[in-house]
């Protein structure tokens, strides 16, 4: 049972423009964790608008789902894990490669290495190396993306956070742990 409110219609006022974004964009399905987000206008609209922002970035959904299955499955985060393989696989990914992605696979040389670099960020707690920079820079990562990568790995390591710390309630189909 999750720790926290998630009765939106408890949630402050100020929530209120926030959820319903969240609300429409979901096709009229509020996920628990923005419920429980709620709880606070600021967070709330802080994690909306990262999520906002990094939609439209130069990484593409498909990669930014695997990235957020990758930390999810480090951090055993199950909310996490179960919404962005739901994500992923309505971005166009398949089920083999998002569950590939849990561990960090990928057949593709460049999806490997982000995927990689974030497990290593998650890891380390972001004690990286020139090397580490090197090798997405090696399969065509610009300064670009390695900024937005960090970005995705910081969101989503966020969000683990949020739904562990805070038992909040699955409400994407269950995806196991690898």
């Amino acid at each position: 049972m999750t720790r926290i409110n998630l009765d939106t219609t408890r949630a402050p006022a100020t929530s209120q423009p926030t959820l319903n974004q969240v609300n429409q964009a979901f096709g009229g399905n509020t996920p628990n964790m923005f419920k429980a987000t709620a709880n606070s206008p600021a967070a709330l609209r802080m994690m909306w608008a990262a999520f906002g922002a990094l939609g439209g970035g130069s990484l593409g959904a498909p990669l930014g789902e695997q990235v957020a299955v990758a930390v999810a499955n480090a951090n055993r985060c199950l909310y996490c894990l179960a919404a962005h393989t739901a994500l992923g696989q309505k971005a166009g990914v398949s089920p083999e490669a998002l569950g590939r992605a849990q561990l960090g696979e990928s057949d593709d040389p460049r999806t490997a290495a982000a995927l990689r670099f974030a497990l290593k960020v998650v890891q380390q707690r972001a004690h990286i190396d020139d090397a580490d920079v090197a090798a997405l820079h090696e399969v065509g990562f610009g300064d670009e993306q390695v900024a937005e990568l960090l970005a995705h790995v910081g969101l989503n390591v966020l969000t683990n956070y949020v739904n562990v710390a805070l038992d909040v309630p699955v409400d994407f189909p269950a995806v196991a742990l690898k």
